[in-house]
């Protein structure tokens, strides 16, 4: 399994939201290259980005510091945020983002997301995020009727790299993450799931490991590292089986 270090862009900034709620972010570093470059200096693999502004403008709003992020790192990262139209996914994977998440567009577009992934092998992902059980778009702004299953089944044999699924009452409340609904997902699916939201603990990472190890891809968490209650260097570790007796 993967650790996914999160860097979430609001104005050009590393913010934490609570529960998805752009009025309450917290700012955790005004330089998010520095803050990349910290996470690849730990031993992470990867970075997940997210243009909060760009989620709910419907368009990248963040494009100077996910550049900036770019041209430091030497490590792979996937973007997320307002990525819905195949300019903007050419675009993105033009400039070196690895792999783009799609979310609002999964659900209203689910031919783009095909499309991209015959275009792009391999670098697209569909980020799937959830309130009670219903999927939310527009940066969470607004929730659908559709389950969280009946999306991800959409696009079953269309090639998708990973479904990012994200439970967002547990977002940003380090309350734990829904390890229930996040494994049964990804038993149900053929498609890489990565877990996402309220991952606070590596206790949380040794549950989530101990219950879908040989089904997730990967974990992602952000308040919890930026707070010092997750240690990136034991966290990859413990993921990925690599001197586990330290973690």
């Amino acid at each position: 399994m993967i650790f996914f270090p999160a860097i979430d862009l609001k104005d050009g900034q590393c913010v934490r939201l609570l529960r998805g709620d752009m009025d309450q972010a917290t700012v955790f570093n005004d330089d998010p290259a520095t803050q990349a470059r910290a996470f690849q200096d730990a031993g992470c693999a990867w970075v997940h980005l997210v243009d909060l502004n760009g989620a709910f403008a419907g368009q990248p709003v963040n494009a100077g510091p996910v550049s900036d992020i770019l041209a430091a790192l030497e490590i792979p990262v996937q973007l997320g945020g307002g990525i819905r139209t195949m300019a903007t996914i050419d675009d993105w994977l033009a400039r070196g983002v690895r792999r783009v998440i799609l979310g609002t567009v999964a659900l209203t577009d689910p031919e783009l997301v095909k499309q991209a992934c015959k275009t792009h092998p391999g670098r697209v992902a569909v980020g799937i995020d959830a309130r009670g059980g219903r999927v939310a778009t527009e940066g969470w702004a607004e929730v659908s009727e559709m389950t969280v299953l009946d999306l991800a089944r959409r696009f079953g044999d269309a090639g998708v790299a990973a479904i990012i699924f994200t439970d967002i009452d547990r977002d940003g409340v380090m309350q734990g993450p829904n390890v229930p609904a996040t494994v049964d997902l990804a038993r149900a699916i053929s498609i890489p799931v990565i877990a996402s939201g309220g991952v606070s603990s590596m206790d949380d990472l040794r549950a989530l490991k101990a219950a879908g190890g040989d089904l997730l891809e990967g974990v992602i968490s952000g308040r919890a590292v930026y707070d010092g209650k997750i240690d990136l260097a034991h966290a990859v570790a413990l993921l990925s089986d690599k001197a586990a007796g330290a973690c």
